[in-house]
This record gives structure tokens, C-alpha cells and sequence, in this order.
């Protein structure tokens, strides 16, 4: 009799407890997860951008793409009717070509207050590294191609900064895909 009676208290309070844990669950997975607020050094960073780079950081959108031979640097306006974003984004990523091809890193370094990772090598090694400028719809595109190993590292080091620093999202993965238009 006392093991029965043990036996059934055992029952009851794993019942108890796996009841308390599916409600629990079930409370957790409908909590709306809480935007987070940007970090100070977000907004700083997003406010240096502005300055830097010539436009508004909240009205356009970047990404960064790390390709098999290199990767992508793109910025559109949000409203593709914002013409004046769009034409400030093409004018600021002409230039940005122009400079990176020279091994001039100084927009990236003003922006981000550091310097990125990757950016000792891009510069050494920067008669190795071909940037185009592509207009897109809504903006352009900067591709970034090279065939060294060791330009290619530094050229994907660059372009996960970017990502972590702008919180775009993107992924991090190399593709081997073309960029979208």
C-alpha cells in the first residue's frame, strides 16, 4: 500500500510539473518579442553616415553581399520615388569606387570610427581588386571581384564589418550567386 501511494504522489506531481512547463510554453510562444532600441553607437554611426556618405541612412537601405569572387556593396532608396535619395546614392557609390580602387578607405573609417576589418589587406593589395560601379532602380552597386585567396579573405572580412555594423541582416554565408538588381 505505501508504494502504491508513493508511486501515485510521483504520478501526480510529474503531472503537475509537466502541465506547469506546456503552460509555461505555450505563454512564452505567444510573447511578441520586444524591438530592440538601437545601441548609441548605432546612432552615432548611422549619424556619421549621413554626413559621410551624403544621405539620409533612414530613408534607404544597404546591403552587403559576399560572393564566391568577391562580393557587393548596394544602397537603394526605400521610395522609389525619392529621386534626390537615389541620385545621391549613385553619386556617393561612384565616388566610393573610385577611392577603394585608389586603396582610399577614409569614408569607411570616418563612418565606422575604427577601421574595418579586411581594409590593410585591400589596400596592399589593391591592384588586385577591381571595383564597378552598376546603377540599379532604386540606387546603385558597388561589385567587388579579385582571384587572391588572400584579397578575397580580407574583401569578405570587410563586407561581414558592414553587415554587423549597418545590422542589415544579410547573410554572412559566401554565395556564389549574382547580386539582385
Amino acid at each position: 500500500m505505501k508504494t502504491h501511494t508513493m508511486r501515485t504522489r510521483t504520478i501526480r506531481t510529474m503531472t503537475v510539473l509537466v502541465l506547469a512547463m506546456a503552460i509555461a510554453l505555450a505563454v512564452h510562444a505567444q510573447q511578441k518579442p520586444t524591438p530592440t532600441a538601437p545601441t548609441e553607437d548605432h546612432s552615432a554611426m548611422m549619424k556619421r553616415g549621413d554626413q559621410a556618405m551624403g544621405f539620409s541612412q533612414e530613408r534607404t537601405t544597404h546591403h552587403f553581399r559576399l560572393l564566391k569572387d568577391g562580393g557587393a556593396i548596394e544602397v537603394a532608396a526605400n521610395d522609389l520615388k525619392d529621386t534626390a535619395s537615389r541620385d545621391e546614392i549613385r553619386q556617393h557609390l561612384s565616388h566610393i569606387t573610385q577611392m577603394f580602387a585608389a586603396g582610399n578607405f577614409n569614408v569607411p573609417m570616418l563612418i565606422h570610427d575604427t577601421t574595418p576589418p579586411g581594409v590593410p589587406t585591400m589596400k596592399k593589395l589593391r591592384d588586385q581588386i577591381h571595383y564597378v560601379f552598376q546603377e540599379t532602380d532604386s540606387g546603385a552597386r558597388v561589385r567587388i571581384n579579385t582571384t587572391n585567396p588572400q584579397a578575397l579573405e580580407a574583401v569578405h572580412a570587410f563586407l561581414r564589418f558592414q553587415i554587423t555594423e549597418h545590422e542589415t541582416g544579410d547573410t554572412t554565408e559566401v554565395t556564389d550567386g549574382n547580386p539582385k538588381e
